[in-house]
């Protein structure tokens, strides 16, 4: 498929008193696209996500990548050394809540029914790291198709503010979803990928659940030392057809 030629901007998405920042990017040629949330990492909606949320544009998506940390950090956006690491990990970990992420990132697919290019009903998500936990959390929303989630840490363990684990939700995911990991991540071992495999196995929640030997935290990042080319690849290709086959058919 040739790629589309897209226009991107920052729009500011209503929620309550609070004005949500979130990138867009979406095809410059009139048609009617399905839409994905694109969901950050702990470091903002820095160049890494920003270069995403393009990439799915092109792909023939109207693609929104909603800042998650507005309450905490407006315009929060970082690199990848410790100090940004530790601070990215207050934010999310002590700082958000489940319930105000879901709602933020309802907003933005609210904001997506608003735009004439956009194809009602047919709306996915995708997220990494932080962004990953949170798009599991997000296929549970009625509008999510298709969802796709990168080395989302803690599933099995946590959620966002603090309550029952995260995993707990599973049964209220409504679409299919596609979870990757790698096998060398230290921050999620191996029994929690079985157990979240278990769990959608026992609700028989549609997906498919990637594992990449050889592979760290962060394989898809360029950005990162721990970018894995041929993970990343492939893990592409994976999220091209579900997103083809569940929101464009």
């Amino acid at each position: 498929m040739q790629e589309q030629i897209i226009n991107t901007t920052t729009v500011n998405l209503s929620q309550d008193n609070l004005e949500i920042s979130a990138y867009l990017a979406l095809p410059q040629a009139s048609g009617s696209y399905p839409g994905v949330v694109v969901l950050q990492e702990i470091f903002g909606i820095n160049a890494h996500i920003r270069a995403v949320t393009e990439r799915i544009a092109k792909q023939g998506y109207v693609a929104i990548a909603p800042a998650l940390f507005q309450r905490q950090a407006p315009g929060f956006a970082t690199g990848y050394t410790p100090e940004d690491i530790e601070i990215g990990r207050k934010y999310a970990w002590t700082q958000t809540q489940a319930s105000e992420l879901l709602n933020d990132i309802q907003s933005a697919l609210d904001y997506l029914k608003t735009l004439p290019q956009v194809k009602l009903n047919s709306f996915g998500c995708i997220g990494f790291c932080f962004g990953g936990h949170v798009a599991y959390l997000a296929a549970t929303l009625p509008d999510i198709k298709a969802t796709a989630s990168f080395y989302g840490a803690g599933i099995p363990t946590r959620t966002p503010g603090g309550g029952a684990p995260s995993l707990t939700l599973t049964p209220e995911i409504k679409g299919t979803i596609y979870a990757f990991f790698g096998m060398e991540d230290a921050s999620i071992p191996r029994q929690q990928v079985d157990q979240i495999v278990a769990e959608l196995e026992k609700y028989q929640i549609s997906h498919r659940v990637f594992r990449y030997d050889g592979s760290d935290h962060g394989f898809f990042c360029d950005h990162r030392a721990s970018y894995n080319p041929k993970a990343a690849a492939d893990a592409w290709e994976q999220v091209k057809q579900l997103f083809s086959s569940v929101l464009k058919d």
